[in-house]
């Protein structure tokens, strides 16, 4: 079994186990699976069919988050028929993020790109974010033009989620993108040092999750946002004050002495104290997740290469060929 924590050594093919002869991958990509068996094998037909239709060489990394129907199955019967392709299960469900930070940790490519197995991403995409990458850029994003197959709620909640998120983070979030994205190896080592942990798949309770996850993840705001409510509570209630003394001294005759002023005052109050300590208790939530130190994912098994097709360790020691002032 392997804990949660990036591989000291990457991993490739003696010469001639794969296209080309080369010792490491040019690109890796990664393809998350929960319950997935009804297109593994379709998603393995397309992106190799592009990448060997444009001469690529390349690893497909399918990272089996906990899945319970054939998806594991079928995906080490894709490993023991082509040697490009590496297989990682959990133990049990991680999380679709987490599956994704597996598939970084083992994956050997100078450039690695993340895709989903349900195919609403056309690997011939791929093709245009590596030339992309040629041009100088070390991260492209792969951004819907439709989202089909998806119920109108999840659109709009999804649009005003990424909206959201821009107008409270001060990093620069595109709007509409997914996980289907191109990163190089620098990039990847980055994040790589970022063990944050996340979960998904994806009934609403989870999605909300996802979101305030998103939103706690890159943003003080929210901490900020306490305090100016808690400011404008106090003067909600110096405005209450004020027309209590108005009504008493110049409408004694109509105002009902002590109760409304106590409870809407208790009431509100309260409230306000409620939400803010809810949002200190998400952020100190977040830290005992952090100093726990626990790993982000349990590998219960790492599918081997056929005995022909062997593996050697080769050091993760990548040529910084692009200059860095051109990149994103």
């Amino acid at each position: 079994m392997i804990n949660g924590e990036p591989h000291e050594q990457c991993y490739a093919r003696k010469p001639g186990a794969n296209q080309g002869g080369k010792m490491k991958p040019f690109l890796s990509v990664i393809v998350p699976i929960y319950n997935e068996e009804l297109v593994v094998a379709e998603m393995y037909k397309r992106v190799t069919e592009v990448l060997d239709r444009n001469q690529l060489d390349y690893e497909l990394v399918i990272v089996n988050d906990g899945s319970d129907d054939r998806s594991l199955e079928i995906a080490k019967e894709l490993a023991r028929k082509d040697g490009r392709v590496k297989v990682i299960s959990f133990s049990r469900n991680f999380g679709h993020q987490v599956a994704i930070t597996a598939g970084m940790d083992s994956a050997c490519g100078q450039v690695v790109v993340i895709i989903d197995a349900d195919l609403q991403d056309p690997p011939e995409v791929i093709i245009d974010m590596v030339e992309k990458w040629r041009q100088g850029y070390h991260v492209v994003y792969g951004i819907r033009k439709a989202r089909n197959g998806e119920t109108w709620f999840k659109l709009v909640t999804a649009a005003m989620f990424y909206r959201l998120l821009r107008v409270m983070t001060p990093v620069d979030i595109p709007p509409d993108t997914g996980d289907f994205r191109l990163m190089d190896r620098k990039v990847v080592e980055e994040i790589k040092q970022m063990r944050e942990k996340s979960q998904t798949k994806y009934p609403f309770k989870k999605m909300l999750k996802f979101a305030i996850d998103g939103m706690l993840s890159f943003s003080d705001v929210p901490l900020k946002l306490s305090t100016t409510f808690g400011f404008a509570c106090a003067l909600v209630s110096f405005v209450f004050m004020m027309y209590g003394l108005v009504v008493k001294w110049f409408y004694p005759e109509t105002a009902i002495h002590g109760w409304a002023s106590i409870f809407v005052g208790s009431l509100f109050i309260g409230g306000v104290q409620l939400i803010c300590i809810g949002i200190l208790g998400e952020y100190v939530g977040r830290i005992y997740e952090e100093v726990k130190r626990r790993p982000l994912y349990i590998v219960e098994k790492e599918t081997e290469l056929p005995a022909e097709q062997s593996i050697q360790p080769v050091l993760t020691t990548y040529s910084q060929e692009l200059d860095a002032s051109t990149g994103t």
